[in-house]
């Protein structure tokens, strides 16, 4: 039998119920990094009440859901859909955000709800992420499919402490647009920033919890590969 809900950590809860990462993210609840926190401590460390939380997660659990189920895939799998889904894309975004950024400050740089730094901030995660990805690409996922399990916890490591840092810089993202919440007065561009902004922030939450929480978690323990027996909504309640 799984663990009460609340005592279950966001990462094992994100892993387990197909969209819990939505919800969990629009209550601004670390599951990527800060996965190891159990939701009842995540949500009262947030000012959030833990049983709505998972209320709605237990709703969540008995619906149909067509979301992969990453556990299930092999790391050649999951591999594949983290370089095409979220590296390829973070190539995208950035350029973009940044010019967007640039705009923005440069048109409305006087006014107090600019977000000046943006661009800055944004040129930084642009060259942290690509020195990021590109060492997974060449160093640690070829690591991995060759089978390197346990022997690639040092590079584990070092991307572990890496994310950390960049979900340092999504936190001052986050304080520099006031939770990605356009002015009222904010004009199409500005508007269409934060959009950008608000997806690019999903992406790379969800791209470092398939990291941290399945593919590093597969290579350092093996026997965590398959799934838990599924748990009725009943047997999760609190």
């Amino acid at each position: 039998m799984s663990q009460p809900l609340l005592q279950q950590s966001l990462g094992s809860i994100a892993c387990e119920i197909p969209g819990a990462t939505r919800i969990f993210y629009a209550n601004k609840l670390d599951f990527c990094c800060g996965g190891g926190l159990s939701l009842q401590d995540a949500a009262q460390k947030r000012g959030i009440d833990p049983a709505a939380i998972a209320a709605e997660l237990e709703s969540l659990s008995t619906q149909q859901s067509d979301a992969e189920d990453w556990r299930l895939a092999s790391d050649a799998a999951l591999i594949e859909h983290i370089l095409g889904r979220y590296h390829a894309r973070h190539r995208e975004q950035l350029p973009e955000l940044i010019r967007l950024a640039s705009r923005v400050e440069q048109v409305h740089g006087q006014r107090e709800d600019c977000p000046e730094g943006l661009t800055e901030l944004l040129h930084y995660l642009q060259q942290e992420l690509e020195s990021h990805m590109l060492k997974e690409e060449h160093v640690l996922f070829p690591a991995l499919l060759d089978g390197a399990g346990q022997r690639a916890a040092g590079p584990i490591s070092v991307m572990r402490a890496e994310h950390e840092e960049h979900a340092s810089a999504i936190r001052r993202l986050l304080e520099l647009t006031e939770q990605i919440t356009p002015p009222r007065d904010a004009c199409n561009t500005w508007r269409a920033l934060y959009r950008g902004l608000d997806e690019f922030v999903q992406d790379f939450t969800q791209h470092i919890h398939l990291e941290n929480n399945l593919l590093f978690s597969n290579a350092l323990n093996p026997e965590s590969q398959q799934p838990a027996p599924a748990v009725s909504a009943t047997q999760r309640s609190v």
